[in-house]
């Protein structure tokens, strides 16, 4: 029997159990919204491709399964790309369906192609992010090419995919047997464990160590191995420092938890990893800001550290630093064999009291180094009295969402994450407007959850228009904008190093400016406050969350630096041989 290919094409997604697509309509992809609206299926509409992908991306990362994102041709897709690059550099499973122009038009220049180095080349602006990128060619070849697409996004190391469809494939008829063929295909597929003798060795390792340390990254939450992680090192007490990706590996309040390390790093967590004899490496790729730009003097010193490091991707292992012991495999499976292993070898296990302790200092002392500016009642606020006014508000699960800058910088270092996986940041690609719209997938995906998006005012601002897609969909989420008026961190920096905030600060006439946030988002059919006062913050968020509808507080904030004694090799390049760091201005 044949069927149109967008009406089989949306009959398996069904049947993969996607229930929501992210995207934004054109005249190459009509025909797949149109049985989309004949489906199970909902389409989730944006003003701009980049808020699909983006919140695609924070749906992806709450259900851990991938996101589809619809998209146009030519300028769809390339205002998609830095949302889907963003997923890529965070190992985000996602598959792009995107259309292209009729596959008899090659060449000929019709609208919207990308053509100008080789004819219908629109695949071609994805190959350097996406784990694989298809263009198809005929129309028996899309039921193989969608099947594999899901499967290589959510196999290894997780990531995006694109299948470029010319628009006449869509709808085109091919023989249904050629999907139902696909269909007897596994969901998904093993994954790789640990070799027993492996882990024993591991183990050895680490109980003959005199400052063991486990450095976690987000392939920790990515293989949803936060419990065995959590089994392993209450069983040999020993310490987890994380990278900004691993924010939230394990509780915050965990007695063995150090925190994020490097550039926003503090001098004892830096100090902790730098001094340690053995390090376990789990699910991280040693990232320049979280390794204070491999500069041995302040996070790491691979050698002497001896360093063991499990990863699903062996390109990861050995990239930055030499490893002793390098182990492919999937890290949920590995420390299940570790777990094993340990439980053979202490099998009292290890309590470690004076570790507990010593970080139990460290903590209460970090805590009271910020008392004074969590308490201040001075407006503009101070960040830290809007993040310390966050958490107390917050129930332990809720979702937070960041964006680059202080909301991020700050997260990382002093904001307390008690449920793995509930803080969703653009680490690899830090990019500028993630953490507004991906707050609406993670909503979408998470319904039940308190889901509050920090972001700052330059962020927000990258894409306003993310307010009418939460205002359609009704995903109550609660934005805080940390409004310094500011591109904050770069303007620390410029001011710094060359004495100027040129093009960093937002003013006129010499006067800070920022548009009424709060006003937009009314406009938009959303309820918005702009605060006035320290002490109004806290009641007005309390009073947001409890509303459960879609919230826009804009915040004035001082732009104040996030405190670091880490390191990062631009100063040096900035400033070479003077030891600038960066100011507020």
């Amino acid at each position: 029997m044949q069927e149109l290919v967008s009406k089989q094409l949306v009959k398996y997604l069904e049947g993969r159990g996607v229930t929501h697509i992210f995207g934004l309509c054109g005249h190459t992809n009509i025909a797949v919204l149109t049985e989309i609206g004949k489906s199970s299926i909902r389409f989730v509409n944006s003003r701009h491709e980049q808020i699909a992908a983006h919140a695609a991306d924070g749906y992806a990362r709450v259900t851990k399964k991938a996101s589809v994102v619809l998209s146009h041709l030519g300028p769809g897709l390339t205002n998609a790309a830095t949302g889907v690059a963003t997923a890529a550099l965070d190992s985000i499973p996602m598959v792009v369906i995107a259309g292209d122009i009729p596959s008899h038009y090659y060449g000929k220049n019709p609208h919207q192609e990308i053509n100008l180095h080789s004819d219908a080349a629109q695949f071609e602006i994805y190959k350097p992010f996406v784990k694989r990128a298809w263009r198809v060619e005929r129309a028996d070849l899309l039921p193989d090419i969608i099947d594999k697409a899901f499967h290589l996004a959510e196999s290894g190391r997780p990531g995006p995919v694109l299948v470029s469809v010319p628009m006449d494939i869509f709808s085109a008829k091919i023989d249904t047997a050629l999907f139902e063929r696909i269909k007897p295909n596994a969901m998904s597929y093993a994954k790789p464990s640990l070799d027993e003798t492996v882990a024993e060795k591991i183990v050895a390792i680490l109980l003959a160590a005199k400052k063991p340390l486990i450095y976690a990254g987000g392939g920790v939450m990515l293989a949803d191995a936060n419990a065995e992680l959590a089994q392993f090192v209450d069983r040999l007490g020993i310490p987890v420092a994380h990278s900004l990706m691993g924010k939230g590996v394990l509780p915050d309040d965990h007695p063995f938890v150090l925190g994020m390390t490097g550039f926003w790093g503090t001098q004892y967590i830096n100090d902790s990893c730098r001094t340690a004899d053995v390090i376990l490496a789990l699910g991280t790729r040693f990232c320049e800001a979280d390794c204070s730009s491999f500069d041995p003097e302040y996070t790491f010193a691979i050698p002497p550290t001896r360093l063991i490091h499990i990863d699903i991707d062996p390109a990861e292992i050995g990239r930055n630093y030499p490893v002793e012991i390098g182990a492919v495999a999937d890290l949920k499976q590995a420390l299940v064999a570790l777990n094993r292993i340990a439980k053979k070898a202490a099998p009292d296990g290890r309590r470690n009291e004076p570790l507990r302790k010593e970080i139990a200092a460290y903590r209460a002392e970090f805590k009271a180094s910020r008392a004074e500016a969590e308490t201040s009642s001075q407006f503009p606020m101070r960040p830290e009295r809007i993040l310390a006014d966050v958490r107390a508000v917050l129930p332990r699960d809720a979702i937070i969402t960041t964006d680059v800058g202080w909301n991020k910088n700050g997260v990382g270092q002093q904001f307390p994450v008690y449920t793995p996986g509930s803080v969703l940041t653009p680490g690899g690609y830090a990019t500028m407007g993630f953490g507004a719209p991906a707050a609406i997938g993670a909503k979408i995906a998470a319904p039940d959850k308190v889901v509050v998006s920090l972001v700052g005012d330059g962020g927000f601002g990258q894409n306003p228009a993310l307010l009418a897609t939460a205002f359609e969909e009704d995903t109550a989420v609660v934005w805080i904008i940390m409004n310094n008026r500011a591109f904050g961190t770069i303007a620390g920096l410029q001011k710094a190093h060359y004495g100027t905030t040129t093009g960093t600060v937002f003013e006129k006439n010499g006067t800070p400016y920022s548009p009424d946030f709060a006003a937009v988002a009314r406009a938009y059919g959303i309820d918005g406050v702009r605060i006035e006062s320290a002490d109004q913050f806290k009641p007005a968020l309390e009073a947001a969350i409890k509303a459960n509808v879609p919230y826009v507080l804009d915040v004035t904030m001082e732009n104040a630096p996030v405190p670091t004694s880490g390191h990062w090799n631009i100063m040096d390049i900035y400033s070479p041989g003077r030891k600038v760091h960066h100011v507020s201005t």
